[in-house]
């Protein structure tokens, strides 16, 4: 990634130019088989939805995300070297259980409705999700149409610190794999975007009951995740707590494992916001310290690999028959196969 000295020499110089240059370093390299995670972490009402998703008055208002899938099919559509396939998935984690936002089945007037995401664990320590939907977007419209159903289904409440105020964790995948025409050879990428639910003290929200409750979740999940950000600071620290909640469970790869991350931290200029600033900032400096070590993410396609086997055993027999002067016609007898 690189950094501000750098995209300075490039001729960057605004933050918003800065913030573009990297955007599109994530979505160039999604594309090239490596993993990306870019979110955004600040107090309620300071931006990060309106940067992560946009708004809906104007064109130029667009988010990261309509931002990011216009890009990416765009290059698609330009690159005839390769075959791809693109999906997405839309996952909102609220009070600590997560749901899908884009499952097909489900007409949701409550959240509950949605299907339940579960976490599950390989022997590898891979994490999988289970009951999270891939939707295949071939073009940026249907990827759109995927993202508008999802935003649809968000649980959105009203508080008085903010009148639109995001009561979850969201997180937008879009997951790619690409290969050349006849290789065996796969390679497998995804780029989370990240919408972090608000952190702000619980006695500024002015909220009680059910929107309490959520509150003391959305801060002890971000505890949490501060937790692993200040583990994986520290040199010498052998364990990391990421099973402490679901948001960092998800996000293991994209905090301290095979990913390239960005934060963005938004700020409130309001003068009585200024605790939540400075502690956004003490966040965002952790946050610059942590280096991840992202590598190719290639593997082989098992379908073209029999197929190629199948082919190459076929080879096989005709040089063995052309040889011999014998044609196989039989299948093999019990004890030609033991």
């Amino acid at each position: 990634m690189p950094d501000l000295e750098e995209l300075k020499t490039r001729g960057v110089k605004t933050e918003e130019q800065v913030c573009w240059v990297r955007l599109q370093f994530h979505q160039t390299h999604v594309l090239a088989g490596y993993n990306g995670t870019i979110f955004a972490y600040g107090q309620t009402g300071s931006g990060k939805t309106f940067t992560i998703t946009g708004g809906a008055e104007r064109y130029s208002d667009r988010g990261i995300i309509p931002r990011t899938l216009s890009y990416i099919f765009d290059q698609l559509q330009k690159d005839s070297s390769k075959v791809y396939t693109t999906h997405v998935s839309y996952l909102e984690i609220y009070n600590e259980c997560g749901y899908d936002l884009l499952d097909p089945r489900h007409e949701a007037s409550r959240l509950e409705d949605l299907p339940k995401v579960t976490i599950m664990e390989d022997p590898d320590q891979n994490i999988h999700l289970k009951n999270l939907s891939l939707q295949q977007a071939t073009n940026e419209e249907e990827a759109l149409n995927l993202l508008f159903l999802g935003d649809t289904n968000r649980m959105i409440a009203e508080t008085p610190m903010n009148q639109a105020s995001s009561r979850s964790h969201c997180i937008f995948t879009v997951h790619i794999s690409s290969k050349e025409p006849g290789s065996a050879t796969v390679r497998r990428s995804k780029l989370h975007l990240v919408d972090l639910a608000g952190s702000e003290r619980v006695a500024k929200t002015g909220v009680g009951g059910r929107l309490l409750t959520e509150a003391k979740y959305i801060n002890l999940s971000l505890h949490y995740l501060e937790q692993v950000i200040i583990a994986l600071a520290e040199k010498n620290r052998s364990h990391i707590p990421y099973r402490n909640s679901m948001m960092t469970s998800v996000l293991r790869d994209s905090l301290g494992g095979n990913c390239m991350t960005t934060m963005i931290a938004t700020l409130s200029i309001d003068k009585g916001n200024i605790d939540e600033s400075i502690s956004t900032c003490r966040f965002a400096q952790r946050v610059a310290l942590i280096k991840n070590e992202a590598v190719l993410n290639e593997e082989i396609d098992p379908s073209l690999m029999i197929v190629q086997l199948k082919k190459e055993i076929q080879e096989l027999k005709d040089e063995l028959a052309l040889v011999t002067g014998k044609q196989r016609t039989s299948e093999l007898s019990q004890e030609e196969l033991l």
